[in-house]
């Protein structure tokens, strides 16, 4: 049985489903935009997807540490710690040895954010951090441009700009989740310009991603129709300012971002080409 207790899923897996999207929209994006695949894209796939994975032990163990969580944890979150760790180190050996060496320097933002995270966790003040984790999405898009880079096979400054377009659309992403659950906490329904009061920060993001997008394509930086899936976000935005979560279950609300970032992804990849 101790054998077996190591393979628990709340403890290998992260537990914040939600957070899935904020790495496999850009990565997906990232990879569709270069189009080609190799065994150094295999390699980055590793690598990103391993250092997402790894955030979960390494969270559990401080919590472990700063007695928030039962000591027993500390065996299963060591035993997934080296795994992904191991499989990181294997990936970025890989990415060194096929000269895609370049790309791991996207990896030192992740670092501060990072440790800037496990500090909350440890003063139990992680919950609720708009700021944290809109910094957050901006290393995990970072995704894009080092899966574009290497499917592409070199550098390219339009990966910045893919850069840009996925972190800005999850900060956008975050913000309206943040007015959402800010709703569900309303007794009752407020008047529209209440509620509009209420969801400008998050209008503000979804309409300047808007605008940036359409004018990136009006100047052929990007393709002209790549303002579509950015619409549908500030459309769902506007239609969730006027429509309050009230009452609403957490989970129900993270089910609909998901829907509707996963909407956002598979738009973008055919607007892109």
């Amino acid at each position: 049985m101790k054998t077996l207790s190591v393979f628990r899923r709340q403890i290998a897996l992260p537990q914040d489903h939600g957070s899935w999207v904020f790495l496999f929209s850009p990565l997906s994006i990232g990879l569709f935009a270069g189009k080609t695949f190799s065994a150094a894209t295999l390699a980055l796939l590793v690598a990103a997807i391993a250092a997402f994975l790894i955030r979960q032990p390494v969270t559990i163990a401080i919590k472990a540490y700063s007695g928030r969580r039962p000591r027993i944890d500390l065996p299963a979150a060591r035993f997934w710690m080296i795994v992904y760790g191991a499989l990181i180190l294997l990936s970025v050996a890989e990415l060194v040895i096929l000269g895609e060496t370049y790309v791991l320097l996207l990896a030192i933002p992740a670092a501060p954010v990072f440790g800037w995270h496990l500090w909350l966790v440890s003063r139990r003040e992680e919950r609720r951090q708009a700021g944290v984790e809109i910094l957050a999405t901006g290393v995990l898009a970072l995704a894009a441009p080092a899966a574009y880079w290497v499917c592409q096979g070199h550098y390219l400054p339009l990966g910045w700009v893919l850069w840009v377009l996925t972190w800005f659309q999850s900060a956008a992403s975050i913000v309206y989740a943040y007015l959402r659950l800010e709703q569900r906490e309303w007794k009752s329904i407020p008047e529209l310009g209440a509620r509009f009061q209420a969801g400008r920060r998050a209008i503000a993001y979804t309409v300047f991603n808007l605008t940036l997008a359409l004018a990136l394509g009006a100047f052929n930086v990007i393709p002209g129709l790549i303002g579509i899936p950015y619409l549908v976000q500030a459309a769902e935005t506007l239609w969730g300012t006027v429509k309050p979560a009230a009452g609403a279950k957490p989970v129900a609300v993270g089910m609909r971002q998901l829907i509707v970032s996963t909407v956002f992804t598979i738009l973008f990849i055919l607007t892109w080409r």
